[in-house]
């Protein structure tokens, strides 16, 4: 690059690194393990074909909603958002975005992004915007910027997609079969089996679960063996975790309601009342997490999105735009009766929890130990900052809570939750962030200055406890 502007490097080698302890745990230990990935968004048919983008703008805008509601918050059109902008004016009104994006997490992602990907340490601006976008174009068309180098350049060792019961995984299988050397594997998302909210559409996805499944679904028992079936389908296809986006979880007294009853009027297209649907939902879910115990899965619940705020907007552009907030859900009660549940006849499966609402921390926190029986190193784990929590306040508040109501040393660690093939380096934020935390400690007098344990704790945390946790074939 040899743009006039005159800057000084920002991300410095020991960037966000405050003491001597935090840049030996970094670069002497967290820095060069591998990464597992085991939640993230990513296209499984991009990575198994090893797609080569044409631009930044491709691989880097397209899908990002944390770029899209920064532009919107500074006036940018949407034309040039998700509109029909070409690719290069979307780049370029990015790049007049991000000097204002200083103190949001969008700011540091920026420079680290472009820094490790594409060697380029200029602060991002409109004025060095058409140069930026001609270079990493440049190096995107080389074979060093395929969706496999990409990642492989990252050290990423395997990588978690997020698929629906009723996909038909076959980019999990052409990578399989070519011999990709990063693992790649499903985790089974199955929220639309029990989205009965819009009768209609739930009639349309179980026509697709029936095909899928080759099952005939005229019943909740039906349903049931059909997501069996399709439970069944994933393992043979490396799938291990199971996700749930919820806004909480959701607890009844056993037959409430009759469950067949509650599936004849919906499948009729009938709609039922808010406790009707609620009481579908957790009589599914629990039948699902039996499901996921028996095959020796791990769980995922992502709870407290408020999800889809703007009618115009969802109108206009549809789901997952970035209209989506922290909801105030409560939490605490029906979840620990949802998991009591499954633990009274010993079928609660290795579960990670997630909070988007960071008042939840403790709670969070607490809830595992009430679920971790001693059968499995941290079975029931609090999940790492999530969404707009995943920054570096947001990790710091998760392992402060942690720490104080559970064992930061058995965490799973970070995960990309991501659809970029350029966010790989969040998995650096999140070491540096960890390692500054642990090297304040030091300075200040509450850890000792153990430097092995402590980089065996850090090495743990980043890669160690997810790779004996998951146990990923």
């Amino acid at each position: 690059m040899n743009s006039t502007q005159t800057t000084t490097k920002f991300i410095q080698e020991d960037f966000l690194l405050q003491s001597d302890m935090a840049k030996v745990l970094y670069h002497d230990y967290a820095k060069l393990m591998p990464i597992i990935d085991y939640h993230c968004h990513l296209s499984p048919k991009d990575l198994a074909e090893n797609r080569k983008f044409e631009n930044i703008s491709q691989i880097w805008l397209a899908g990002d909603h944390y770029k899209w509601r920064a532009m919107r918050t500074l006036g940018i059109n949407e034309k040039y958002i998700t509109g029909n902008g070409t690719d290069q004016e979307k780049f370029e009104k990015w790049a007049y975005t991000v000097p204002y994006t200083m103190r949001n997490p969008l700011y540091h992602w920026t420079h680290l992004e472009l820094l490790r990907y594409f060697g380029i340490d200029e602060l991002l601006t409109a004025d060095n915007a058409s140069e930026i976008y001609l270079e990493s174009t440049r190096q995107l068309q080389m074979d060093s910027h395929c969706t496999q180098a990409l990642l492989s350049g990252m050290n990423v060792e395997t990588v978690c997609t997020t698929d629906d019961p009723v996909d038909s995984l076959e980019y999990h299988q052409k990578a399989a079969k070519d011999g990709m050397s990063i693992g790649l594997f499903p985790t089974f998302r199955p929220d639309k089996s029990f989205a009965v909210e819009d009768p209609k559409s739930y009639g349309n996805y179980l026509e697709k679960l029936s095909a899928a499944s080759n099952i005939q679904i005229d019943s909740h028992e039906k349903l049931m063996a059909a997501l069996e079936n399709r439970i069944a389908y994933f393992h043979e296809n490396g799938g291990r975790l199971a996700d749930h986006g919820l806004e909480q979880l959701y607890f009844f007294p056993m037959e409430t309601y009759d469950i067949e009853s509650l599936f004849k009027k919906v499948s009729a297209g009938q709609s039922i009342n808010a406790d009707e649907t609620t009481y579908f939902k957790f009589i599914t879910l629990l039948e699902l997490c039996r499901l996921y115990h028996a095959k020796g899965w791990t769980q995922q619940f992502h709870l407290g999105a408020l999800r889809n705020t703007n009618e115009r907007m969802l109108d206009t552009l549809g789901p997952d735009t970035g209209f989506d907030s922290i909801g105030d859900f409560s939490q605490s009660k029906a979840l620990a009766q949802f998991l009591n549940e499954l633990d009274k006849s010993d079928q609660l499966s290795k579960t990670i929890l997630y909070n988007l609402n960071p008042r939840d921390n403790e709670v969070m926190a607490t809830m595992t130990g009430n679920f971790n029986d001693g059968s499995i190193r941290g079975k029931v784990q609090f999940g790492s900052g999530w969404w707009y929590l995943d920054q570096k306040d947001g990790m710091e508040k998760q392992m402060n809570a942690l720490s104080n109501m559970g064992l930061l040393s058995c965490f799973v660690g970070m995960l990309t939750d991501s659809r970029s093939f350029l966010s790989f380096p969040r998995h650096e934020y999140f070491r540096r962030t960890l390692c500054n935390l642990l090297g304040n400690d030091v300075v200040n007098g509450e850890l000792p200055a153990d430097e092995k344990w402590l980089g065996k704790m850090v090495q743990d945390i980043c890669y160690r406890n997810a790779k004996d946790y998951f146990n990923f074939q």
